[in-house]
């Protein structure tokens, strides 16, 4: 990928274009991550960026991470981030140990796409989690959100695997292409893209360049 980036979800709002255009857009607390570790082939046999987000209170932090901070950072009172992940970047020499990616990695107008966590909907029925229709609510029905027909009334019978049925719904991983970046703000660390991304407030992102443009 060429650029990539974690961010928080904060929530959406709207903002005006200059031709008057009203535009849905969801506000990113995108940044800053913080370089940590360089993962090179000779070593590690591939190549990529460890980078942190967010703060860590120091009494969550475990000697084996303080560790780790003090020896890829050389600062003892280095504090530990939150998260920790590994970017694959195109060119990760371009970024230093201790060096900070920001908002402004991306510019408005460029295309990126997002991957999050889905809202957790717990236990759901056919309806809700497949979008399946109900049964008749009259003349004597006694069926309204049933799951509907099984399979075959054969003996043997079975039910074919893939059917569509109730269960846990949502807290899935999910990715969006191809999301308009409307706005960058390397100062507040803050994205603005346009509508919807997946995930509740606070939740973790993974914000890349798009790979189908």
């Amino acid at each position: 990928m060429k650029k990539a980036i974690l961010a928080k979800k904060l929530g959406m709002t709207q903002v005006f274009a200059e031709n008057g255009t009203l535009i849905p857009v969801t506000v990113l607390q995108a940044g800053p991550c913080k370089v940590i570790q360089k993962k090179t082939v000779e070593n590690d046999g591939y190549s990529a960026l460890q980078v942190g987000f967010g703060e860590l209170k120091p009494k969550h932090a475990t000697k084996p991470i303080k560790g780790h901070y003090e020896a890829r950072l050389g600062d003892v009172n280095a504090k530990p981030n939150k998260v920790l992940r590994e970017l694959k970047l195109d060119d990760p020499d371009q970024f230093d140990v201790g060096a900070e990616i920001k908002a402004d990695i991306f510019d408005a107008g460029e295309f990126v796409d997002i991957s999050g966590v889905s809202k957790g909907k717990g236990y759901q029925g056919a309806i809700k989690r497949h979008g399946q229709h109900r049964g008749p609510m009259t003349h004597g029905s006694k069926y309204h959100r049933g799951l509907g027909s099984m399979g075959p009334g054969t003996t043997p019978g079975s039910v074919k695997k893939g059917k569509k049925m109730p269960g846990h719904m949502g807290a899935k991983k999910v990715s969006i292409q191809n999301i308009e970046v409307i706005r960058a703000d390397a100062d507040k660390n803050i994205l603005l893209v346009k509508g919807p991304v997946p995930g509740a407030k606070n939740a973790l992102l993974f914000v890349k360049s798009t790979v189908k443009k």
